[in-house]
């Protein structure tokens, strides 16, 4: 039987969200009709956003995913301000601001906050871009922080929540993005959340939805599932006693970030000088889901630009991310490590042998 430990890339989905995803299919109906059948369409919307903005703040827009939102925000709040962004960012965010001033991170993977200062000082006001969890490595940014420097300053914060989102506990900023499938609904739906009183012009005009936000019909079943998916529970602590145990069994690996607070399902573990792809192939062969970084570069599998911004040179390309999702078994990490520990045996007897 399969093991998954490629949650980050996307969440099983959630018996919760399943439920109101197959409920919302037999509704059928588009919002914007003024009948019955549009109404009720309009009153499963309106119950998610009820949902996301009773647990986050702020008003709601929704949008086709955490890479929507993110290019939303950057959209809207980035008019006539310098953006900031740091140097781990996910590649939604990067490639929505081109020409952004980039930020580093300290060795465990937090964003420097002394040259956060200095770059805030030094300009016109800005838009600072912080992910609140890296998709990578699970490092928590320290956003209570990162705010405050931004209001010191006059700055904006944008906060891409799209992996934290499973966290209970408040991210602080002007608007967050969210992504249905990492919270165990179902790809197609996300949301930006934006401080009361900040505009939002769209980036997709079309029929003046979602408040003139966003254009076009709302996908009613992705909506309904995140709305579910976000009131469900997270065990935070199981998943980390999880995730410590295949840490502490992973002999011969570095751990980014491990001195850094992180997201509790998830470890980038480091074998040096083996390549991340023979690692995702092998353990894929055994049976084991993993993968090497992000998993949104259409298959492709790269030097991870942010352990490279963390300082492991080669080694940039030697990490796999193992993220465990909500409903792991209970036996994940014996099952994980038996396969890893082979693979990392097999692949550095291998290595040696060419070496020679």
């Amino acid at each position: 039987m399969t093991l998954d430990c490629d949650a980050n890339a996307t969440e099983p989905l959630r018996p919760e969200a399943r439920a109101a995803i197959l409920g919302a299919l037999d509704l059928g109906g588009n919002a914007s009709a003024v009948h019955g059948g549009g109404r009720a369409a309009r009153g499963v919307i309106e119950g998610a956003r009820r949902v996301l903005a009773g647990r986050w703040g702020g008003e709601v827009v929704f949008t086709s995913g955490g890479t929507e939102a993110n290019a939303l925000a950057l959209h809207a709040l980035g008019r006539g301000r310098r953006v900031l962004l740091g140097a781990t960012e996910h590649a939604a965010v990067r490639a929505a601001a081109p020409g952004a001033a980039e930020l580093p991170v300290e060795r465990d993977g937090t964003l420097a906050l002394a040259a956060l200062e200095a770059a805030l000082r030094d300009g016109p006001p800005a838009l600072v871009c912080a992910m609140a969890a890296n998709n990578e490595t699970g490092v928590l940014h320290p956003l209570e922080a990162i705010a405050a420097l931004c209001r010191a300053h006059g700055a904006l914060l944008h906060v891409d929540a799209v992996q934290a989102a499973r966290l209970d506990a408040p991210v602080p900023g002007d608007s967050l993005a969210l992504s249905a499938h990492k919270l165990g609904g179902a790809a197609g739906a996300g949301a930006l959340l934006v401080r009361g009183g900040l505009p939002v012009p769209p980036l997709l005009a079309g029929g003046g939805q979602e408040r003139g936000a966003r254009g076009g019909t709302e996908a009613l079943a992705p909506i309904a599932g995140l709305g579910a998916a976000a009131a469900a529970p997270y065990a935070a602590a199981r998943l980390a006693a999880l995730r410590d145990a295949i840490e502490a069994g992973a002999e011969g690996a570095v751990v980014a970030g491990r001195g850094a607070p992180r997201l509790p399902n998830t470890a980038l573990l480091v074998l040096p000088g083996l390549p991340a792809e023979t690692q995702v192939i092998a353990l894929d062969l055994a049976g084991v889901r993993v993968s090497a970084g992000a998993a949104c570069s259409s298959g492709k599998v790269a030097r991870s630009h942010v352990l490279a911004a963390m300082g492991f040179g080669e080694d940039a390309g030697c990490g796999i991310r193992v993220s465990l999702p909500w409903n792991a078994p209970e036996d994940a990490a014996e099952r994980f490590l038996h396969a890893w520990r082979a693979m990392r045996d097999r692949l550095s007897s291998r290595r040696a042998r060419l070496a020679m």
